[in-house]
């Protein structure tokens, strides 16, 4: 399941063994999601936490701009994609290949990336 490799990410992170970087958008996004399951101070604490493990990475005009250029269906796909590319990521992790065919950056699940390390 997608949470174990997110949570074992999350713990490579802690154990400084990978550096782990997301966009703004998704802070904002998983704010929005928590919010409707729990209370205000509860998400905050939860961001906080997930903000020592991640370095953030921002969205600029740039970025909109050529998200709104791509042929990305998807918007917010395309988003995350360019602001990776904007900040010199090494790797995409998703659950969402299929709309990553096109990324000229490598693109794999969680699970992926964890086997990947751990045979290295």
């Amino acid at each position: 399941k997608f949470y174990q490799s997110a949570a074992k990410l999350f713990s490579l992170a802690d154990q400084e063994k990978v550096e782990l970087y997301t966009s703004s958008l998704s802070f904002a996004n998983t704010y929005y999601i928590l919010n409707r399951e729990m209370n205000e101070s509860k998400v905050r604490e939860i961001l906080r936490k997930l903000k020592i493990l991640v370095k953030v990475v921002s969205i600029d005009e740039k970025i909109i701009d050529l998200s709104l250029n791509s042929d990305f269906r998807d918007f917010e796909d395309a988003i995350q994609y360019y602001a990776a590319i904007e900040s010199d990521i090494d790797i995409i992790i998703t659950r969402n290949l299929k709309d990553f065919k096109k990324s000229e950056l490598p693109v794999m699940t969680g699970s992926q990336f964890i086997n990947m390390i751990t045979k290295s």
